[in-house]
């Protein structure tokens, strides 16, 4: 039987594993799958299986529903209730078998299962399966402004989390039945109630790292990291604008709203400062081309890394959606949300906790 193991999808996800482990004070006995479904790890898959942060490290083919037609019958809506969650239950029972070929490891060998974004496949695969596991928040206080569980399953809500609970259907975020806790940074601040939810505040595993911890995590985050600091410190005069970029939109509308970020934020105490713009891992838009005169930070590393990076400030952070009460190298943060967003799409495509009424 194996220690522990955790199940990322994203860059962040890793990092926060690495957090935990750091934590638990005993790291290198903690395997660590890397699900390549919506993230491009490239080059980190063999710096992490070198670093002696995880022991062992896994690549998981995980394929979403769209991948198997045999699935597309059991989502089309039946027009009555009751057909539509008999429907899903065979939906969940078999999508969860249909994934079993690409699962890279027997997680049956181990203690604890820490899973990133449950509502992905592997949430289907443990709950077909039975196998109990420890969910983990997709990233920082994403619940506030986002609960999926709720807005995915919105109308009779309640009647489906007791379905959940029974393991007849899987619902993400704590409310499966094989889910033993869902870890967050932060209880209060989360609009509805989950009986599983438990606290591990982010702040409080940063604050404890050591500079030897921090160094490991860059080496395993970022390739170059000679090169990341001479970009970042190339200006040394002058106001400078961190803009964090996101999958937002098509691509020509997301170079839109990055461009009038740049134009709104862009001069600060009436000089035009240096613009930074680190690229999100899911953001394929060529900031390069279309931002010549701006500095390009890579999307292979999260930005929580820069905290780690000595000497780093900017004067003006922006952001859209990605929360960032972590950073901690900025003089002003500014978090545009919902309101920004309505002048570019449709305000009910983005106000999703808006449309949860139970």
């Amino acid at each position: 039987m194996f220690d522990r193991i955790y199940v990322c999808h994203t860059f962040y996800h890793v990092y926060v594993a690495c957090l935990k482990e750091f934590y638990i004070a005993d790291g290198g006995k903690a395997s660590l799958v890397l699900s390549k479904m919506s993230n491009k790890f490239g080059n980190m898959v063999e710096r992490a299986k070198k670093s002696d942060i995880f022991e062992e490290v896994f690549e998981y083919d995980e394929k979403e529903d769209t991948f198997f037609p045999e699935l597309k019958e059991l989502k089309t809506d039946s027009g009555n209730i009751a057909a539509n969650m008999i429907k899903r239950m065979k939906f969940c029972r078999k999508f969860g078998k249909l994934q079993e070929k690409y699962i890279p490891v027997d997680f049956r060998k181990y203690k604890d299962i820490y899973v990133f974004c449950d509502s992905d496949p592997i949430g289907y695969y443990l709950n077909y399966k039975k196998i109990r596991y420890h969910a983990v928040e997709d990233g920082l206080d994403c619940i506030r402004y986002y609960d999926t569980a709720r807005y995915d399953n919105r109308g009779h809500f309640k009647i489906k989390a007791f379905i959940a609970s029974l393991g007849l259907i899987h619902i993400q975020n704590g409310y499966g039945r094989y889910c033993i806790d869902m870890e967050v940074n932060n209880i209060s601040v989360l609009p509805y109630p989950c009986k599983k939810y438990v606290e591990l505040p982010r702040k409080m595993l940063t604050d404890r790292l050591t500079s030897q911890e921090k160094e490991k995590m860059l080496e395993l985050f970022v390739d170059d990291i000679k090169g990341l600091r001479d970009k970042l410190f190339k200006e040394k005069d002058g106001k400078t604008l961190l803009v964090l970029s996101e999958p937002l939109c098509d691509l020509e509308t997301r170079e839109r709203i990055f461009r009038d970020i740049i134009d709104a934020y862009g001069n600060i105490d009436g000089r035009d400062a240096v613009v930074m713009i680190k690229q999100h891992p899911r953001d394929y838009l060529d900031y390069t081309k279309a931002f010549p005169d701006s500095i390009v930070l890579d999307r292979s590393f999260p930005m929580e890394m820069l905290n780690f990076i000595e000497g780093l400030s900017f004067d003006r952070l922006v952001s859209v959606y990605t929360v960032v009460d972590s950073i901690g190298f900025v003089k002003e943060k500014l978090y545009l949300g919902d309101d920004f967003m309505d002048k570019y799409e449709a305000p009910e495509i983005h106000r999703q906790n808006e449309a949860i009424t139970d």
